[in-house]
């Protein structure tokens, strides 16, 4: 008898079986699954709180693992320059951001959050990363595939610290070099602008070619899901003021501002920021037409729109006044997820009010839900949720230094090059180095370096100033270097110097804070410029994030360089000036001979530059023998 129970048991189990492995089956978590086959899975299972929560994004400090939990949170974010600590090493970063994945991944469906941080030239918040030079720089070497190099390096360096999910590519086409993020513009060239998004490639990987145009792609753990902002005109603005209105034609628009989007969606770009401008009056956080209709209808892009930072406070004067209508405008327009980043309760009350009124459809938060959810999956965080620690050792590794050294040879720009002066003789010299920017890493690296305005010294992270390169490069046995930042007229009369390289430009800012309506260097480098170049045969190197005013002491100057802001390897700004290399770069913007011709950009009727777009004297390398 108990045997005969027992067969019965056993075929029961066996009929059983398949409804009991049907039961722990769960479709959003078979990697097997097509991707929207998941995300409809996923979706059917969620309330309308955890797709709020997927919707939000916050900044770190404010992150805990009841916020997490309790609301579901999709995203966090470090604000610029928001560390887990000064310092803070790549084991320190992943430790971070594996709590809040765990954290995330502790609620009842488990949804993975997306960690994002800025990473404008190379992983620049980070301690010991390989800063590149800022976009304008990269600009000037026309070189499409380097940039895809500095992607990859940079989407290395940032999986080395666990994070995932990069705001950068800027796209902006800068207009008029008063704006203060003109330095993150390739070019005020719109082509120019669009071979550059070759960076895309470099920190997603290269779409495959069966991948639709328009769906996201990250290729595996060793990329990230990149961002191309800020959409769309934000380097049109009026005067170059931060954050105001471009007054253009649609036609304009979509000619000047628009190429670079349409590469970086073909390249399977995963996410677009909305920029804080306004096109002709109409806030760009607001504009349905330009989100919807445009860059998910005729652009077909299937990955999420993102707002900039407490982008939908900043719609309405004063901030934040009216808040709920704002977030009604944003998410009706098609924006998917919301930098909140601070007040993240007041936004998910509001807009949970705002869905149960019907005011926000349930097919808007769908869509947005879905365009997230396609992304996590894309990048394969439900399958490798947590940091691969195997990568800590590439965050400014002597590879990417290289490559950084390679990028700011090639983005030096000659402009000025009397007698040939340069390159310059590494032996039997005696070497004046003077100026504020040459023995100062932070100047030369400038904004969004560590801290969000940048800041000045040299023990901020790890890398090489122009002094140092300078001292590394000449022959130590037949020359002297000697460095005096700002010497006098009758020292450098009695000295007998055979040269003197003077190395100035602007300090480090960001966004508004380097919005400049005179754009003149500041002192004491004028002044440096004019002592030491009246005395002794000089080349000037020009650290500076745009074209600035220097006509009134070009008369001085013997050689004239613009370095941009090369970033920590300043060994290349060297390699050049003494021939180890030949100068190559093409200036990515206009050189005007006064503020007062501004904006003036190649093409227009009235083009009278200083030095026109596309300029750049060249040399050859030299023997060493020099």
């Amino acid at each position: 008898m108990a045997r005969r129970s027992y067969l019965f048991f056993l075929a029961g189990l066996v009929i059983l079986w398949p409804a009991l492995a049907a039961a722990d089956y769960i479709k959003y978590r078979d990697p097997k699954q097509p991707t929207n086959a998941r995300i409809r899975d996923l979706m059917n299972r969620m309330t309308l709180q955890e797709k709020i929560g997927q919707m939000v994004q916050i900044e770190r400090t404010v992150a805990s693992p009841q916020v997490m939990k309790n609301y579901f949170i999709g995203s966090v974010l470090s604000g610029g320059g928001s560390s887990p600590g000064v310092n803070a090493s790549a084991q320190e970063w992943i430790k971070m951001v594996n709590q809040f994945q765990r954290d995330a991944l502790s609620t009842r469906l488990g949804i993975p959050m997306i960690y994002g941080i800025d990473s404008v030239h190379g992983h620049s918040t980070v301690y010991n990363a390989t800063i590149f030079p800022h976009n304008i720089g990269l600009g000037a070497t026309r070189d499409p595939e380097l940039v895809k190099r500095i992607g990859a390096a940079t989407a290395l360096e940032a999986r080395a610290t666990g994070i995932p999910y990069l705001f950068a590519p800027c796209v902006a086409v800068c207009r008029d070099p008063r704006w203060g993020r003109c330095y993150e513009s390739y070019s005020e060239d719109p082509e120019v602008v669009r071979s550059m998004t070759e960076i895309v490639t470099g920190l997603q990987g290269d779409i495959p070619s069966t991948s639709p145009k328009g769906v996201p792609y990250v290729g595996g753990k060793t990329k990230v899901a990149a961002c191309a902002k800020h959409y769309v005109g934000d380097g049109g603005t009026v005067n170059g003021i931060n954050e105001n209105n471009t007054i253009l034609s649609r036609h304009g628009l979509l000619s000047i501002h628009m190429p670079g989007y349409y590469a970086s969606i073909i390249k399977g770009v995963s996410t677009v920021m909305v920029s804080y401008s306004s096109w002709n009056g109409d806030k760009m956080h607001g504009n349905r037409d330009l989100i919807t209709g445009f860059l998910k209808g005729t652009l077909r892009f299937r990955g999420f729109v993102i707002t900039d930072w407490e982008g939908l406070d900043r719609m309405t004067s004063p901030r934040h006044a009216n808040y709920s209508n704002s977030i009604l405008r944003g998410i009706n327009a098609g924006i998917d997820m919301i930098m909140v980043p601070m007040k993240y309760k007041e936004f998910i009350d509001d807009l949970n009010q705002l869905v149960t009124n019907h005011e926000i459809p349930m097919s808007r938060i769908d869509d947005a839900v879905r365009r997230v959810l396609r992304v996590k999956f894309t990048m394969g965080l439900f399958e490798n949720p947590l940091a691969d620690e195997t990568l800590v050792n590439h965050l400014g590794s002597h590879e990417h230094r290289e490559l950084g050294r390679e990028a700011v040879r090639k983005s030096l720009v000659l402009l000025k090059n009397t007698n040939s002066m340069l390159p310059l003789p590494k032996k039997g010299s005696k070497i004046l180095v003077a100026g504020t920017h040459a023995d100062n890493l932070g100047y030369q690296c400038g904004g969004w370096t560590i801290q969000w305005q940048g800041q000045s010294g040299n023990n901020a992270t790890v890398g090489t100033t122009i002094m140092n390169a300078i001292m590394n490069t000449v022959d130590k046995q037949s020359s002297q270097v000697v460095y005096q930042e700002n010497p006098d007229t009758k020292y450098l009369r009695s000295e007998g110097f055979s040269y003197a390289i003077v190395v100035v430009g602007e300090l480090p800012y960001a966004e508004t804070k380097g919005d400049n309506m005179n754009l003149t260097i500041p002192e004491p480098g004028p002044t440096m410029i004019k002592n030491v170049c009246r005395a002794v045969k000089c080349v000037v190197v020009v650290v500076s994030g745009r074209p600035v005013v220097i006509e009134p002491y070009l008369k001085w100057i013997d050689g004239l360089v613009a370095a941009w802001l090369p970033g920590t390897e300043g060994q290349g700004v060297a390699d050049v000036l003494f021939g180890n290399y030949g100068f190559s770069g093409k200036l990515p913007r206009t050189w005007f001979k006064s503020v007062d011709q501004l904006p003036m950009n190649v093409g227009d009727e009235h083009y009278d530059p200083l030095f026109p777009f596309g300029f750049g004297l060249t040399t050859e390398p030299t023997d060493d023998s020099n």
